[in-house]
């Protein structure tokens, strides 16, 4: 039994639950069947802020008071307009945002998995294994804002319901059958399986209601279905632990595709010769193991997209869009775009590797390199005008290359009786490239746009022979102290003039260098460790720098003043720069992820074991990236919180 209560970030952010699990794993007929069942309950209430206040706390002038001290607006402070009204476009009270709207949920949860493993008796080497996972959850939630909230006022508040069921089904079985034949000193090791998947998501149609209960919109029913199916088989083949293969083939089918494209076939072989079992390096005697390897395989990938996107789908549209015939407006169905032809993005990937380890492990690590290629990739994309019923659509286009090495090294530089150092790294180099992206191949094509749309369109950009997702921006131009001239950008192209022709690909959000480092010092009972990670080479484009550091930003209204960043003493700027350079920062960072120490008190009276320990999460960060975290999401930055540092303790008693 469990209950967990934790209150956000915002105010009126939390969360409490109430949990219980059992598990049962008995055996019988002589251990040849074993039975394990995990079932899990819980009992969620949720209380949800409205984020918005975030924006609002950052751009909300800082001179003003919280409370106006008259009743209008619920006593918050807002801008308003000569009518007394909240001035449109201003921005909100913070304070109100969070204090004025309820946002409730109630979520029940059931998850149960059952595994059986069955060892034949007749033949011991066959092993049948089926596992059974059900997840079920039901929720349900309101939102309440007043008529006099400032944010909902000209709508008369808002009182609304909705509910949703989420289903997840999981079927796993295999057949395994391994076994050593020492007069070819060979093991033999086949499986082969079937799995199915199925996810449900269903809302009812919901209706939107003001405080007094007038109706001000609707939501059409909602039910979003996805299976997914795979059948595959597998064989391992080891001779005298010197000569090791392994070969897969899986067949994939998923029902976000069409009958014609619904399966994706996809092998995969690895060899491996451990050098260190030949006669010839046996005579070395800090060699532990030394060992070549090399792999290919093909992977397919079908998420990211919608479940429906390659049917003819018709919406119920908006209470917006309605058409009149007469004195009466009938709400009108309209068409979805789709794609009849989506099919399997496939990766064909080979791998050339090297495992080693000396003086008895206390030196070890493995050194890898890779190359992968990407066909039709799954992308959303612009189309076509009058092709299809949106102006962009998720087809099959392009095609993406990547290589790179990996480096892993484990050492124990101290090992003693009462003293044990660990230090472990490892080191990612990549290198990725479009080497198609367009239906119709032409040379003057500049790409696609793609990434959070800034302005109107996509700030990164996809263009065969270039790394992707590129920030496709103009070069920013400067004085001789340094600071960056408005509207003043570089003619790159030499025309004299200065318009989208002179746009330039330039860095990318994905890091050149991956770095990892992991160390654990045990000395007697004390145990501490910590975990670091660093980014080379990765760039950000700071869009909260960009939307808050310009002088007109200050006053969108005439009503309202807004806060600026502080940026703007740096440039000077009067209007947003939106597609300037100078807004993409190296994000190049190191990371302390955790630093722990546990204490073993060992036996305690009738307890057998007794532990207690501290852990620090996200303890430091190191970077020359001036937003809030150099880590976002497709190196796009619009945070206004920066990553929280969370501190607890644990005490574990076994009796």
């Amino acid at each position: 039994m469990g209950y967990y209560n934790q209150q956000g970030t915002l105010r009126t952010d939390k969360t409490e639950r109430v949990t219980g699990a059992l598990v049962l794993n008995p055996t019988f007929f002589n251990k040849h069947l074993t039975v394990n069942l995990n079932v899990k309950g819980a009992h969620n209430n949720n209380g949800f802020a409205n984020t918005d206040a975030i924006w609002s706390a950052v751009a909300f002038n800082p001179t003003q008071p919280i409370y106006s001290g008259a009743d209008a607006y619920g006593g918050y402070y807002e801008s308003l307009d000569n009518a007394g009204l909240p001035a449109t476009g201003a921005n909100l009270n913070p304070l109100g945002l969070l204090k004025q709207e309820k946002h409730r949920s109630t979520v029940n949860r059931a998850v149960g998995n059952l595994d059986l493993d069955y060892k034949f008796h007749l033949l011991p080497e066959l092993k049948a294994h089926v596992t059974l996972g059900y997840d079920y959850a039901k929720g349900n939630g309101s939102n309440l804002i007043p008529a006099s909230a400032a944010n909902n006022f000209t709508i008369g508040g808002a009182f609304d319901r909705y509910e949703q069921t989420l289903k997840n089904k999981l079927f796993t079985g295999y057949l395994n059958y391994n076994k050593f034949f020492p007069e070819i000193k060979s093991t033999i090791d086949v499986t082969a399986g079937h799995d199915y998947q199925y996810w449900s998501a269903r809302r009812p149609p919901i209706v939107y209601y003001n405080e007094a209960g007038d109706i001000r919109s609707t939501a059409i029913a909602s039910d979003e279905r996805h299976t997914l199916i795979s059948w595959y088989g597998r064989i391992n083949y080891n001779y005298d632990s010197r000569y090791l293969l392994t070969a897969t083939v899986r067949k994939d089918g998923t029902s976000r595709f069409s009958p014609e494209n619904r399966w994706g076939t996809f092998p995969s072989v690895a060899l491996a010769w451990r050098l260190s079992q030949e006669s010839f390096m046996k005579g070395i005697s800090f060699l532990d193991d030394l060992k070549l390897r090399a792999s290919y395989g093909v992977t397919g990938q079908q998420e990211g997209i919608g479940n429906y996107e390659y049917l003819p789908v018709y919406n119920l549209g908006t209470a917006y869009a309605q058409y009149r015939f007469g004195d009466q407006y009938h709400l009108v169905y309209r068409p979805s775009v789709y794609n009849r032809d989506l099919r399997w993005e496939t990766t064909k990937a080979f791998n050339y590797g090297l495992d080693f380890a000396f003086w008895k492990n206390r030196l070890s690590g493995a050194i890898d390199y890779y190359t992968r290629k990407t066909h039709d990739l799954l992308a959303n994309v612009p189309v076509a005008a009058g092709t299809n019923f949106d102006q962009n659509a998720t087809i099959n286009v392009g095609n993406v290359e990547s290589s790179g090495f990996e480096f892993q090294l484990n050492t124990v530089p101290i090992q003693k009786d009462n003293l044990r150092w660990e230090v472990n790294f490892n080191a990612t180099n990549q290198h990725t490239k479009v080497t198609n992206i367009a239906l119709v191949q032409d040379a003057n094509a500049i790409g696609t746009y793609v990434g959070p749309n800034v302005s109107g369109r996509g700030i990164q950009i996809l263009t065969t022979g270039y790394q992707p997702y590129m920030f496709y921006v103009y070069k920013q131009l400067y004085n001789e102290a340094g600071k960056p001239l408005e509207g003043v950008y570089a003619d790159l192209n030499g025309d004299g003039a200065i318009n989208e022709k002179d746009l330039y690909r330039y860095q990318s959000p994905a890091a050149k260098w991956l770095f990892g480092f992991n160390t654990q010092l045990t000395y007697k009972k004390w145990t501490a460790a910590t975990t670091l990670r660093a980014n080379l080479g990765n760039y950000v484009f700071n869009n909260t720098k960009m939307n808050l550091s310009a002088w007109e930003t200050v006053q969108y209204v005439d009503a309202s003043i807004n806060n600026l960043h502080r940026d703007y003493l740096n440039t000077q700027f009067q209007t947003r720069q939106y597609y300037s350079d100078y807004y993409v920062e190296n994000a190049s960072f190191l990371r302390m992820e955790n630093l722990s120490v546990n204490y073993n008190f060992g036996q305690v009276g009738k307890i057998s074991n007794l532990r207690v320990g501290a852990v620090a999460q996200n303890v430091f960060i190191v970077s020359k990236y001036s937003g809030m975290d150099p880590e976002v999401p497709s190196g796009f930055d619009s945070s206004f919180y920066p990553r929280s540092r969370t501190f607890s303790l644990s005490l574990n008693m076994d009796f």
